[in-house]
């Protein structure tokens, strides 16, 4: 049977750079500065899925925003059958430190094999636009390295954790990685041992102020959009907004609520994981046992398609559902970074964070928010929050001004203008 993968360019809406020049006015200035030296090169961002990821969401305000400063940047994401898609999570769960056996021979194969359609689109493309830079995001796409002409400048962007991956998997990606003229991750954390220092950039993410779900919503919005779901706005209410992956831990969220239950009988717990990636097969897999340690109880509210918010925006569902939330949960095992807990920081939200190594790059615990080390210590900041919403409000208040300083899309696009400028 042929391959199937393709690379599909993905079209964006318009993205108005100045709308940062009162939010964040010293970062505002800088990007100018260099955007005006990059006018008209040509960036490529590639990357496996168009929507339903943290990725996605980054390129999508990210690549706009570059061609508002004047930038030719495109984005083209990889198109491919579910095995292998099967086989680059497997990858993924790997680097993040999963357990389990290594790909097989076969997985292997399929890994490097699946998109040799999209590799000759791909040195098409490249042959023909002669991009300035080429940015890769995470390994799905990786073996497109393979193909780049030696000359052409790249850089392989990794969003994972790999603060403790496992070692073949690293080795699998290794010899690609290196290939790179530069490889950016999120913290000194992630590198490597055997990534050079002077190879090795490291980029937090970042959130979109101005998307619908971070744009603030008056509570009685907020209340009236859950309320169609029969959430009782008059009870307290905790969420988590993840996908349905092991690695935000939703049935360990779902143990917290119980015994955080015993001390407030009236809690509500709302995971909302709306499966839209098509590189994470494993989603409904999961969300068919969460179900089942959820089903009788009705305080408990999943949320797993589109079809589930009847009509309601996505975009508006999670921003009321934050916006409405006592306390905000990410129970990660493994993070990268997080966009949701920075999405609710924005949002004057106090957020309990598992221990995982992106977590701890947003909140300081009991500072601008929890680290909870496992489900009986978040159980208890559970009730620590929905007794002593004073508490709550000084650390929502800290986290909202943390978001400003640190994590707005001003400052992650100055830092790749900063990058492409000592590449080009």
């Amino acid at each position: 049977m042929k391959t199937m993968a393709i690379l599909a360019e993905i079209s964006l809406g318009d993205k108005n750079f100045k709308k940062y020049k009162t939010l964040t006015p010293e970062i505002y200035k800088k990007a100018l500065k260099i955007a005006k030296r990059l006018r008209g090169r040509r960036i490529f961002h590639i990357n496996s899925a168009a929507q339903g990821g943290g990725v996605a969401e980054l390129l999508r305000s990210q690549v706009a925003l570059e061609r508002d400063l004047g930038l030719d940047s495109r984005w083209f994401v990889l198109k491919a059958r579910e095995k292998f898609f099967k086989a680059t999570k497997k990858i993924h769960n790997l680097l993040q430190g999963g357990s389990g056996r290594f790909l097989t021979q076969g997985g292997q194969k399929t890994y490097f094999n699946e998109i040799k359609t999209a590799a000759r689109q791909f040195n098409r493309l490249i042959s023909r636009q002669k991009p300035d830079i080429v940015l890769i995001h995470d390994p799905q796409p990786l073996p497109l390295i393979k193909i780049l002409p030696e000359k052409t400048t790249s850089i392989f962007r990794i969003h994972i954790d790999l603060s403790k991956p496992n070692k073949k998997a690293l080795e699998l990606i290794r010899p690609m990685a290196e290939k790179f003229t530069k490889v950016a991750l999120t913290s000194p954390r992630y590198r490597p041992r055997w990534l050079n220092r002077k190879k090795a950039v490291f980029i937090m993410p970042a959130i979109d102020p101005f998307l619908e779900k971070n744009k603030k919503i008056p509570a009685y919005r907020a209340e009236d959009v859950l309320a169609l779901f029969a959430i009782n706005i008059d009870k307290p209410i905790i969420s988590q907004v993840s996908r349905f992956d092991l690695w935000k831990d939703p049935l360990g969220v779902i143990r917290a609520y119980y015994l955080a239950k015993n001390e407030i009988p009236d809690l509500q717990l709302v995971l909302a994981g709306i499966m839209e990636a098509s590189d994470d097969p494993e989603a409904k897999k999961l969300f068919k046992k969460v179900r089942k340690h959820a089903e009788c109880d009705p305080d408990i509210f999943l949320f797993a398609k589109r079809s589930d918010l009847e009509g309601v925006p996505h975009s508006l569902f999670i921003n009321a559902l934050q916006t409405a939330s006592g306390a905000v949960l990410q129970k990660s095992i493994r993070e990268g970074f997080g966009l949701t807990v920075t999405e609710a920081m924005w949002k004057k939200k106090a957020v309990i964070g598992g221990k995982a190594e992106g977590i701890k790059l947003q909140i300081k615990n009991d500072k601008n928010g929890f680290i909870a080390s496992g489900a009986e210590d978040m159980a208890e900041k559970i009730v620590r929050l929905i007794k002593n919403p004073a508490l709550a409000r000084r650390l929502g208040k800290a986290a909202r001004k943390t978001v400003k300083e640190k994590f707005l899309m001003s400052r992650l696009v100055l830092d790749h203008l900063k990058l492409y400028e000592t590449l080009i």
